[in-house]
């Protein structure tokens, strides 16, 4: 394999405030913007990876989704490869691109889409349960249902026992929890493509309703609609110049054989053994905070912070835009950016560009020259599905 880097050429990301687009809007839009953010053409590309999950459930398009949704964006004759990977479809679209990149001498068009407000929740909660195998999916309903379970949604509750877990074990508080849900919401509010954009106080947290256990409403990521793109190519190309530059993605898949947890920190121990980075080298990380008590436990698992530290430190500000330690999802992460499963880890990556192009406004990781993305998808008898680990640099950042 080529010992070239992955360049970023062009992102692009839609509104996720909105719930009006369709999955073709969305895709041809976003894809337009990236193209145009890069500075080439259609006729430039060599591959389009196109991420979505919930398509087949939710907008009558069971197959070649991208192609379905990019018919008409003047992709030509352009191949187009679709991934499904649950809430890691985005990470996984720039895992295949950025491999198929390094291979390549023309530029690379990944993109996620996912339109998920439909009017019939269950139907979408459906759909978003399919990133479980069939048998577990089942088996954990009618478990939780004999404990209660108010959002009658499986990962919310499966969310809601690893909250307990994390407490219980790593001494975390429920106001540590709140304070994280403050700090993404504050950072939504920062971010106008974000789909929630009102700043809360830790009282309004803690009193929202149950969600699930100790989680309340604004502890936890909702719907979302959304698209996100990037244009990848090998940055040995005569392509424009490098808007970042993708040291390295590392993909796992569980299958049952470790905790969910203990997937990640064995996920995120390779991956900074392929980058030959450590988690003290990155000055922000985007991670897939589908709750707030989540939060805390990935960076934990993901050797951010010691056992026992992320809370405390979180509620001492010290993961906030302008915090002593590294900035924990600027964007607002899944819980205020919000999360369209297929468009996620790619959300992510954008995220992370735009600060180290210096364009993210009042929300700006200052002399932001590194970061790090964690996308998960699926749950797999109590394993992660998916783990997809990004690094990106400033271009040149050796």
């Amino acid at each position: 394999m080529s010992n070239d880097r992955i360049a970023v050429l062009g992102t692009a990301m839609t509104d996720m405030s909105r719930r009006d687009l369709t999955p073709d809007q969305m895709a041809i839009q976003v894809a337009a913007e990236a193209l145009a953010d890069a500075g080439i053409d259609h006729g430039d590309l060599a591959l389009v990876v196109a991420a979505n999950a919930c398509g087949g459930r939710l907008n009558d398009q069971g197959c070649i989704r991208g192609q379905a949704w990019l018919r008409k964006s003047g992709l030509g004759d352009v191949p187009v490869i679709n991934v499904d990977n649950s809430c890691a479809g985005g990470s996984s679209a720039l895992h295949v691109g950025g491999l198929s990149a390094l291979g390549q001498d023309r530029p690379i068009l990944v993109l996620g889409v996912e339109k998920m407000w439909t009017g019939d929740r269950a139907g979408t909660l459906e759909a978003i349960e399919s990133g479980l195998p069939a048998d577990y999916r089942h088996d954990m309903h009618e478990r939780l249902s004999e404990h209660g379970n108010p959002a009658g949604s499986i990962l919310m509750g499966l969310n809601a026992a690893w909250a307990e877990q994390f407490m219980r074990e790593r001494g975390a508080t429920v106001e540590q929890v709140a304070a994280a849900a403050v700090k993404a919401r504050r950072n939504g509010s920062l971010n106008p493509l974000a789909q929630c954009q009102k700043a809360v106080t830790m009282d309004e947290v803690l009193s929202s309703p149950q969600v699930a256990g100790m989680l309340t409403r604004l502890m936890c990521s909702s719907f979302t609609d959304g698209a996100a793109a990037a244009v990848l190519a090998s940055s040995s190309t005569s392509f424009s110049p490098a808007l970042a530059e993708i040291v390295g993605t590392v993909a796992r898949s569980g299958c049952g054989t470790l905790d969910y947890h203990d997937r990640l920190s064995e996920s995120s121990a390779a991956a900074y053994r392929s980058f030959g980075l450590g988690p003290e080298d990155f000055d922000m990380v985007e991670l897939h905070d589908a709750t707030s008590a989540e939060e805390l436990f990935a960076l934990e698992s993901l050797g951010i912070f010691a056992p026992g530290e992320a809370g405390p430190a979180t509620l001492a500000g010290k993961t906030a835009i302008g915090g002593e330690r590294i900035t924990v999802n600027p964007s607002g992460g899944l819980v205020a950016r919000g999360h369209p499963l297929g468009a996620t880890g790619i959300a992510q990556v954008v995220e992370i560009v735009t600060h180290l192009r210096g364009r993210a406004g009042p929300r700006q990781v200052m002399g932001a020259h590194s970061g790090l993305a964690v996308n998960t998808g699926g749950v797999v008898n109590g394993d992660a599905g998916y783990v997809g680990i990004t690094a990106l640099v400033s271009p040149g950042t050796r």
